[in-house]
């Protein structure tokens, strides 16, 4: 029996169609072995970036609400892509948003915190053999209004979708080879580290290093082995337990 494993992409890894493919096929290779696979992608390159700049071209003070239902886009823009990939490659896959996959927030637009998750629509695709693509960094508040999880948000998403999914073990795929004894562009003779703590990842992730902090808090609670890794280079990266 194979396990069951949370993918999440960063924006780099997604940054244009062949990026996309490639991830795809990565996805595929997990899948293959007898794997179930839930994938958690973030948007497209500097795509977020520049829809807030857009909204800031319209409006110098653009209303909260309004900006979460353009940010959620992003995601949905890969999701879909991702899934076509998948598909394309002949492997059944759907894409969910975060409302699709149950992913309840609280109301506090471009800042919400996962209050709860109704795993069963995904459990559900996961039954029938699918793929699971889902938005990360956004999820539904009870009125049904959209609400994004802020910077970083994709990476609380994937740990949470771990959590609830009761998941083997959620793999963060970035444009690092994981993670370092410090920020190897300013310590040239910088590490990379093989495992560490969730504690000193935390403390680690408070002062800038890759992860969300609230993703590591998440994982520690509920026992999720994280390990963060290259999404272009095949390497072991960091294993996070």
């Amino acid at each position: 029996m194979g396990k069951l494993i949370v993918q999440k992409y960063g924006g780099s890894s997604l940054a244009d169609n062949v990026r996309i493919m490639s991830v795809a096929e990565r996805i595929v290779t997990a899948s293959v072995s007898g794997n179930q696979i839930v994938v958690v992608v973030s948007a497209m390159g500097n795509s977020t970036d520049d829809l807030l700049a857009l909204a800031s071209s319209i409006s110098d003070n653009p209303n909260k609400r309004e900006l979460d239902v353009l940010l959620s886009t992003g995601e949905m823009v890969s999701c879909s892509l991702v899934t076509m990939a998948l598909n394309s490659l002949g492997h059944k896959a759907v894409s969910l948003t975060g409302a699709q996959a149950g992913i309840g927030t609280d109301s506090e637009y471009s800042q919400a915190r996962i209050l709860e998750i109704d795993p069963s629509r995904m459990l559900k695709e996961i039954e029938e053999e699918k793929i699971v693509v889902v938005t990360g960094f956004q999820g539904i508040a009870e009125d049904m209004e959209i609400t994004t999880l802020g910077r970083g948000g994709s990476d609380t998403t994937a740990v949470a979708l771990a959590a609830s999914l009761k998941a083997d073990i959620c793999e963060i795929y970035t444009d690092v080879d994981g993670i370092y004894t410090a920020d190897p562009r300013v310590v040239p003779e910088a590490r990379i580290l093989e495992e560490i703590g969730y504690e000193e990842m935390m403390e680690m992730a408070s002062y800038g290093a890759k992860m969300h902090p609230r993703s590591i808090e998440l994982a520690a609670l509920y026992n999720i082995p994280i390990r963060v890794t290259s999404s272009f280079r095949d390497v072991r990266g960091t294993l996070i337990h």
